[in-house]
């Protein structure tokens, strides 16, 4: 496996590939050939992410993960069989290094004094607006 960092890279041994007929261009060959790539990385038995990433990574793609902890990574995009493993590959990594980012937590922060003063002055003017559409008007 091409390491994801530079410290962290997945075990070969995590990973199972299988191959199926793909669906899509490619002629006769389409219906001999079995190119279509899907990776299974055996995510809850690893031990080469942190739990805080492997929950990351199940929030951030849960329509990858499966309930038993797999994720699964399928690649049909080109017509021969290495090419679309390797695509599996980067994609895993592509998601492994999307769950490895910690989130910016939100800081809070209070409105200016500036557009306080002028929220309120614009719900006066929208309040005096609707009292003058009224019957009668503002003096009644």
């Amino acid at each position: 496996m091409p390491p994801i960092t530079d410290t962290l890279s997945i075990p070969d041994d995590e990973i199972e590939m299988s191959y199926a007929r793909a669906g899509g261009p490619g002629g006769q060959n389409v219906n001999k050939v079995a190119s279509k790539a899907q990776l299974r990385w055996h995510m809850a038995a690893s031990a080469a992410v942190s739990i805080e990433v492997k929950d990351r990574l199940r929030s951030l793609f849960p329509s990858r993960c499966t309930l038993e902890g797999d994720v699964l990574v399928v690649s049909q995009r080109f017509r021969d069989q290495e090419r679309n493993r390797e695509d599996c590959l980067e994609k895993l990594g592509e998601i492994v290094r999307a769950a490895l980012r910690r989130p910016t937590p939100r800081r809070a922060t209070k409105p200016t004094k500036g557009s306080q003063r002028r929220r309120l002055e614009d719900k006066k003017r929208q309040s005096s607006k609707k009292q003058t559409r009224r019957s009668g008007g503002i003096d009644d």
